[in-house]
């Protein structure tokens, strides 16, 4: 099994080739192809090749298959005894990409 852990917008992601995982937003049109470069894992079928910080010879192709919003969270702020309440709801712009390939140069 072939999978590679990705930094991407400061979180880390386990990857493998044909699924599709949702990003913060990448601000790009729909159907282009992107290159994810900051690989700090790569397991080819129990060869493990480990990065200091990132691995420069391994490169991952995906593709953007929509922009969307992820789901409402509430955020909910009380002052107990002071009668101060806040309820405020946050969604997420989100980008969800399929990765085509895993490669090593």
């Amino acid at each position: 099994m072939k999978y590679a852990i990705v930094e991407i917008s400061g979180r880390q992601f386990w990857i493998e080739t044909g699924k599709y995982y949702d990003f913060n937003r990448i601000p790009t049109e729909l159907g282009k192809q992107i290159t994810l470069n900051r690989v700090l894992l790569l397991n080819n079928d129990g060869n493990v090749l480990i990065g200091q910080p990132y691995l420069d010879s391994v490169t991952i192709k995906g593709k953007i298959l929509e922009h969307l919003r992820g789901k409402k969270t509430i955020v909910y702020k009380m002052r107990p005894k002071k009668k101060t309440r806040k309820k405020q709801g946050h969604r997420q712009e989100l980008t969800r990409v399929l990765i085509e390939d895993i490669s090593v140069s």
